[in-house]
This record gives structure tokens, C-alpha cells and sequence, in this order.
């Protein structure tokens, strides 16, 4: 039986730095383009303005978003499976909040919630609703409370770092998703969503999100770093007739 090692170095700083940068990038390229369709009436330049605009869907902003959404869900459930492993009372905690956060990859990627707004209009007999001018923040918020309180317990049990993180993550996240979708619904109510500020408003928005979330997984990894500073996983050949071979990967975190 032969024996390979292979060890890859992820560092939380450096990731965030990186994530940091591309956010940025993004937000700076919506920016530009807002400034270019409303000041010149161009909407377009080749494709490049829609491929950039964080109020469009389908697009960079977008699938950039879903990664971030995405690579939480697997840090959050490689926790649980490491938790669960060490009979961790909060393993099922972790594992919750995986699959939250994979059905909001989802949700991002594909819109579902915007689904919501014509339905609940309906049921309120309301067109023009204000800040919940996107009346889908009206079950969001309800559900944030709910999830609040159901996680509160679990939250208070996390390291004082590590909680006071993911607080701060949160709010900028929610502060997006939320906050500020409520005020970008009474700007839209009040005068429309083809217009600069509007634009701004919304680039505003998914600034908090992409901030929040690159937060989260800084903080995820900074946990892993600290308490499970390296990681193993084997891979075991089948049905060979020649020697088995076990080649170990590990993952260590840190700084």
C-alpha cells in the first residue's frame, strides 16, 4: 500500500481579500454603466452595460452572487458534518442553515421570490404599497423574525469572535435583502425604476448583500481555522487487482 500526501493552504484574509476585490470590481463596472445609459441614453455598449447591471438577472452580478450564497452552504455544511462527527449539540444547527443558504443560491440564480410581489398585491387589493412597493419583503421579513428567534439560542453558544461576526454579516446581508429593498420600493413607487438614482439605489443594495456574504464566509473559514485547523478526506480505489493506493488530501485553514 503506497501513501500520497497533498495539502492545500486556504487562508481566510487572502480569500476575503480576493472575493473583496472581484465585489468591487462589479459594483464599480454597474456604477459606470448607469452613469454611461442615463447620461448618453446608451443601454447597451455591446452588451457589456446588461452584462454588468446588478438590477438584472442572468448576468456577472448575479452568478457572482450565487457563488458567494453557494460556497456559505458548503461551509456551513462541511461545519456540520465536522460538528457531527465530535457529537456537537449544534450539528443540526449547521446543517439548517446549509440548506437555507443553498435554497438561496437558488433563489438568486432563478428570482423565485419576485414571483411573490403580483400575488400578495392581489391578496392586499394594493397596487401602490409604498416601501413594500416589492411585496415579497412582507413573508421575508416574517420569516428573518422567525429564523431569529429559532437560532438565537445557537447563536448565543458560538465563540463571542465568531457570533459577533456573523451578526455583523447578517445585518449588512439583511440590511441589503431587506432594508433596502424597502427603501428602493418607495423610490420605485414614488417615481419609477428607470432612472439614475433608482440605479444607484439598487447598486447600493447588492453592495450590502455581496459584503455581508463575503463577511459570512470569512468568518466560516476563520471558524474552520480555528477549530478544526486541518481537514482530511480519503479516497479509496475499488475493485483493483492491482495494490490499493489511498491518496489523503488535506485542507488546512488559516492564517
Amino acid at each position: 500500500m503506497t501513501l500520497s500526501n497533498h495539502s492545500i493552504r486556504l487562508n481566510p484574509s487572502s480569500i476575503a481579500k480576493i472575493l473583496a476585490i472581484i465585489a468591487s470590481s462589479i459594483i464599480l463596472a454597474s456604477i459606470v454603466g448607469q452613469l454611461i445609459t442615463y447620461s448618453s441614453g446608451h443601454g447597451s455598449l455591446y452588451g457589456l452595460i446588461p452584462l454588468f447591471n446588478v438590477d438584472l438577472e442572468k448576468n456577472i452580478p448575479t452568478f457572482f452572487s450565487v457563488f458567494l450564497l453557494t460556497s456559505a452552504a458548503v461551509l456551513l455544511g462541511l461545519i456540520s458534518l465536522l460538528q457531527r462527527q465530535q457529537k456537537g449539540r449544534d450539528a443540526t444547527k449547521w446543517a439548517i442553515l446549509a440548506f437555507w443558504f443553498l435554497l438561496l443560491a437558488v433563489d438568486e440564480a432563478w428570482s423565485l421570490h419576485e414571483e411573490l410581489v403580483e400575488p400578495i398585491r392581489g391578496a392586499l387589493g394594493k397596487e401602490s404599497l409604498g416601501i413594500f412597493y416589492f411585496a415579497w419583503v412582507l413573508p421575508g421579513i416574517a420569516i428573518v423574525s422567525i429564523f431569529a428567534l429559532f437560532f438565537l439560542k445557537f447563536l448565543l453558544r458560538l465563540p463571542r469572535k465568531t457570533r459577533l461576526a456573523i451578526i455583523a454579516a447578517a445585518g449588512l446581508y439583511l440590511g441589503g435583502t431587506l432594508g433596502m429593498e424597502l427603501i428602493t420600493g418607495g423610490y420605485a413607487d414614488a417615481y419609477g425604476q428607470k432612472n439614475l438614482l433608482y440605479g444607484l439605489l439598487t447598486t447600493l443594495e447588492e453592495s450590502f448583500e455581496m459584503a455581508g456574504m463575503i463577511l459570512l464566509i470569512y468568518t466560516l473559514l476563520q471558524y474552520l481555522a480555528d477549530y478544526f485547523s486541518e481537514i482530511q478526506f480519503q479516497f479509496n480505489k475499488l475493485q483493483s487487482n492491482e495494490p490499493s493506493e489511498i491518496s489523503e488530501n488535506y485542507i488546512e485553514t488559516g492564517e
